[in-house]
């Protein structure tokens, strides 16, 4: 029976030491420990044809990376220079790094319990907090959030709404922070962060929350709070309007404006403006919705 990558990283695991293995476990991420953990609980047996397999593929595989172990970094930004010019491979070998830069530490905070993070990160500065908090899953940030008292919540909010992306002056400082909050995880450089973020993070927030959290923003900006509203309000709310709203938004739409908006729309949010049209235009908006597919 062949073996499974997981199956033979266990079984290396099992033959390097515990003090190998446990310096091995400090680099991967709370995932791949959990997968790497279950499989080697679960390794009852194994033949000396199979360990002999995997340490010769291990070494093996171990020459092939050593050999490859240049600078690759450089000589990628060399190449690219050359044939696309300074400007725009920068721009392009940043976005390549980017991607490829490991984001374990995040992704610890996103599988931490709520109170556990906010405990982590809630004595940190509230702009080392935001830029955190713009990383993570929007649920994960919105219920750390909720764990804050409402001036650091406010304060929060606000910076979130009003990233810009880290400095590479503030990069050092914040990367040296993470190291000691999230055992050596460093931050790329953040493209995330604005309105929309905001407005994604308060609409999974309780009512009470969202509101003191747009009321500070609009005390400090209101048409930065404006904004947020106008991203946090998505035409599938609409779904939850009052019929006599709805009627009075289809005196001002334009027949076509309307089918358009429509056609990618999930059924009750259709059954919702059909049932507040009269019986002829709803069966002619259905006809046009059948036939633009």
């Amino acid at each position: 029976m062949s073996l499974t990558g997981t199956e033979k990283s266990a079984i290396l695991m099992m033959t390097i030491g515990e003090e190998r293995a446990a310096e091995v476990f400090k680099h991967l991420n709370q995932r791949e420990v959990q997968h790497l953990s279950s499989a080697m609980a679960s390794m009852r047996q194994v033949s000396h044809k199979q360990l002999t397999e995997v340490l010769r593929e291990f070494e093996v595989d171990a020459e092939q990376f050593a050999a490859l172990s240049l600078n690759s970094n450089e000589y990628l930004r060399s190449v690219l220079i050359k044939a696309l010019g300074e400007e725009r491979a920068s721009s392009l070998l940043e976005d390549i790094l980017e991607k490829n830069e490991t984001t374990s530490g995040m992704e610890t905070l996103n599988f931490m319990e709520p109170q556990a993070a906010a405990d982590l990160i809630r004595d940190e500065h509230p702009q080392i907090i935001a830029t955190i908090l713009v990383h993570l899953k929007r649920g994960q940030a919105a219920d750390i959030l909720a764990l804050f008292d409402e001036r650091l919540r406010h304060d929060v909010m606000l910076r979130i709404a009003t990233f810009g992306g880290v400095q590479p002056a503030a990069l050092a400082e914040l990367t040296e922070v993470l190291n000691g909050l999230l055992d050596g995880t460093n931050l790329k450089r953040a493209k995330m962060g604005g309105v929309r973020t905001a407005a994604e993070i308060i609409n999974l927030m309780k009512t009470q929350q969202e509101e003191a959290v747009i009321e500070a923003v609009r005390d400090f900006d209101g048409e930065l709070a404006q904004k947020i509203i106008d991203e946090m309000f998505l035409f599938e709310n609409l779904v939850e309007v009052d019929d006599r709203s709805i009627q009075r938004l289809l005196q001002e739409v334009e027949g076509e404006s309307l089918l358009i908006a429509l056609k990618g729309a999930e059924q009750p949010l259709r059954e919702k403006f059909l049932k507040n049209m009269s019986q002829r235009a709803a069966d002619i908006l259905r006809d046009d919705l059948a036939n633009r597919g």
